[in-house]
C-alpha cells in the first residue's frame, strides 16, 4: 500500500490539474433522484434508533415487558446494527451496493411489520434485532452509493450535506414522530410506519439507483467476518451490560459477566486485526485505517458519538421527568435541533469545497461543546426558551459543520472498491460511540444523583427528586462536553487533508469499481 498520508498532503498542496482522478465516465443522469431514495432510507434507519423511545412505556404495558428486560427494545437493535456493520459493508462491496440496498430495505420492512405485530416480548425483541441486522446491510450501502454516484466535488459536498442533515437531525424527528404516533394511534405504528417507507424506497431504487460493486476476488474473509462480528457484538453488549439500571446500581462495570464480555471483545478484535494483516482478501483492508485523515475521522466520529449522546438521552429525560412534558410536547421541544441541523448542513456543504474540512470541524466541535456546557447550567425551574432552545440550536448548527466534512474526510481517497467497508467503519464508530456513551454517561448521571441524595439526607420531596435528577443530567452534559473538546484536539493535531485535496476526486488505490446498468 502507498503512503496515503503523504499522498493526501501532496494533493492538498498541489494544483488541481496535478491530482489524479478516476475515470468515472459521464455523470449519472439519475444521481439526484438516487440521492432522494438514499435520503429516504437513511431517515428511516436514523428514525428507528429513537422512535421507539417515547413508545416504550406503552409497549411495556401492552406486552408485559419487565423493567429488567425493557432495555432490549433498544439494545436488540443497536447490538445487531453495530455488530454486523463491517460485514454488511463488505457484502455490499462484493455482491453489489444497489442489490444489498434493496435487500436491506425489504428486510427492514419485514422486520418492522413483525415488530408491529408482536404478541409477546420475545417477538418484539427478535424483530428489533432483525431490524438491526438489515440496517447493517442498508446503512453502509446507502453511504457508499453516495460516494460512487457523486464525483464532482461541489455536488458530492451537497449530497453529503443532505445525508449529514438527515443523520444529525433524524433522531430528534424520531422522538417527535414516536410521541405523536404513540399518543394518537398506537405504539405499534412506531414500527408499522417503516413498512410503506421502505417499500417506496425499494421501488424507486430500481430505476433511479445505479448498481456498482468491487470486482469479486473469488473468496471471502470468513475468519475476519466471524471475529469482527463476534468482537463488536461482545463490545457493544459489554457496554450495554455495564450501564446501571437503577439509582443505587453502579456495580455493573465490575460485574464478572461484563468483564468477561470486554475480555472476549479484546481477544476477538485483536485476532481480527491479525487476520486482516495476513489474508489476501481482507474484510477490512488495513490501508483504510492507515491513512492519517481517515483514521482521524473515525476516531473523531467515535468520540463525538460518546459526547453527543448526553444531549438526546438526558435532555429528553429532563423535559419529561423534571419539566413534566408529555411525549408529544417533548418531541416538539426537540424539533429545533432538526431545523438547526438542516440550516447548518446547507451552510457547511457550500463552504466545504471552498475552505476544506478542518476550518469547519474545529469551530463546529467547539460550538457543540459550548452548547453542552450551556445545558449543564440547567436547574429544575430553568426556562425552556433561554436555557434549552438556544443551546440546542447552537449545538445543532455546530454539529452540522462536523457531520458534513467528516463524511468527506472519512471516505476521501478510499477508492470506490472499498467504499462500502469504509462507510461501514464510519457507521460502526458512531454505533460503538453511542453504546459507550450510554453506559458511561448514564453511570456518571446516576453517581451524581446519588451523591446529591447523600449530601441532602432525609425523606426526599418531589422538588428534591427533581433537583437530584437535574444534578445527574447536568453532570453528564459536562462530561459530554469534555469528549467534544477531546475531539477538537484530535482534529486540530492529526487531520491534515487540505482544501484542494477535499475538492478533488478520490484517488484509486484499490481495485476499480464496476458500474452495472
Amino acid at each position: 500500500m502507498s503512503d496515503r498520508t503523504t499522498a493526501a498532503d501532496a494533493v492538498g498542496a498541489a494544483a488541481p490539474d496535478e491530482a489524479q482522478h478516476h475515470d468515472y465516465g459521464p455523470p449519472d443522469p439519475n444521481r439526484w433522484r438516487a440521492l432522494l431514495v438514499i435520503a429516504i432510507s437513511a431517515l428511516m434507519v436514523v428514525l428507528d434508533a429513537s422512535i421507539v423511545n417515547l413508545a416504550l412505556p406503552t409497549a411495556k404495558e401492552a406486552l408485559g415487558i419487565s423493567d429488567a428486560d425493557q432495555q432490549w427494545v433498544i439494545t436488540a437493535y443497536t447490538l445487531a446494527f453495530g455488530g454486523f456493520l463491517l460485514l454488511g459493508g463488505r457484502i455490499a462491496d462484493y455482491v453489489g451496493r444497489k442489490r444489498i440496498f434493496i435487500v436491506g430495505l425489504l428486510g427492514f420492512a419485514l422486520a418492522s411489520a413483525l415488530g408491529g405485530l408482536a404478541m409477546n416480548p420475545a417477538m418484539l425483541f427478535g424483530a428489533r434485532a432483525l431490524q438491526g441486522l438489515f440496517a447493517a446491510l442498508l446503512a453502509p450501502a446507502a453511504l457508499s452509493l453516495i460516494t460512487v454516484t457523486f464525483h464532482e466535488p461541489k455536488e458530492r459536498a451537497k449530497a453529503f450535506g443532505v445525508y449529514g442533515a438527515i443523520s444529525g437531525g433524524g433522531a430528534a424527528v424520531g422522538l417527535l414522530l414516536g410521541g405523536v404516533l404513540t399518543e394518537y394511534l398506537s405504539w405499534r405504528w412506531c414500527l408499522f410506519v417503516n413498512v410503506p417507507i421502505a417499500i417506496l424506497a425499494a421501488v424507486l431504487a430500481v430505476p433511479y439507483v445505479r448498481e456498482s460493486k468491487a470486482p469479486n476476488h473469488g473468496s471471502y474473509d470468513v475468519a475476519g467476518a466471524v471475529t469482527a462480528t463476534l468482537g463488536l457484538l461482545a463490545l457493544v453488549y459489554g457496554f450495554t451490560k455495564a450501564a446501571p439500571h437503577g439509582f443505587q446500581d453502579t456495580s455493573h462495570w465490575t460485574d464478572p459477566e461484563t468483564l468477561l464480555l470486554f475480555d472476549a471483545a479484546t481477544v476477538l478484535l485483536v485476532a481480527f486485526f491479525v487476520i486482516e494483516s495476513r489474508v489476501s482478501n481482507p474484510l477490512l483492508p488495513l490501508r483504510i485505517l492507515r491513512d492519517r485523515n481517515r483514521g482521524t475521522s473515525y476516531a473523531v466520529n467515535l468520540v463525538v458519538g460518546i459526547g453527543m449522546f448526553a444531549m438526546f438521552l438526558f435532555l429528553g429525560l429532563y423535559l419529561q421527568v423534571v419539566k413534566g412534558m408529555s411525549p408529544v410536547v417533548a418531541g416538539f421541544a426537540f424539533l429545533p435541533f432538526s431545523v438547526g441541523i438542516i440550516i447548518g448542513a446547507g451552510i457547511a456543504s457550500n463552504l466545504l469545497p471552498r475552505v476544506g474540512p478542518k476550518p469547519l470541524m474545529i469551530p463546529g466541535l467547539i460550538g457543540a461543546a459550548a452548547g453542552l456546557l450551556w445545558l449543564s447550567t440547567l436547574e429544575p425551574d430553568s426556562n425552556y426558551w433561554l436555557h434549552v432552545l438556544v443551546p440546542m440550536v447552537v449545538m445543532s448548527i455546530s454539529m452540522a459543520h462536523v457531520f458534513i466534512p467528516i463524511s468527506t474526510t472519512a471516505l476521501h481517497g478510499i477508492g470506490p472498491a472499498d467504499a462500502g467497508v469504509g462507510s461501514a467503519v464510519l457507521n460502526t464508530t458512531q454505533q460503538v460511540g453511542g453504546s459507550v456513551g450510554t453506559a458511561l454517561l448514564n453511570t456518571i448521571a446516576v453517581a451524581a444523583t446519588t451523591a446529591w441524595f447523600v449530601a441532602n439526607p432525609g425523606q426526599p420531596t418531589p422538588a428534591d427528586q427533581a433537583a437530584a435528577l437535574t444534578e445527574g443530567y447536568t453532570a453528564a452534559f459536562r462530561v459530554g462536553a469534555g469528549f467534544l473538546v477531546a475531539a477538537t484536539i484530535i482534529t486540530a493535531m492529526f487531520l491534515r487533508i487540505g482544501k484542494n485535496a477535499a475538492a478533488e476526486d478520490d484517488e484509486d488505490e484499490a481495485a476499480p469499481v464496476v458500474h452495472l446498468g
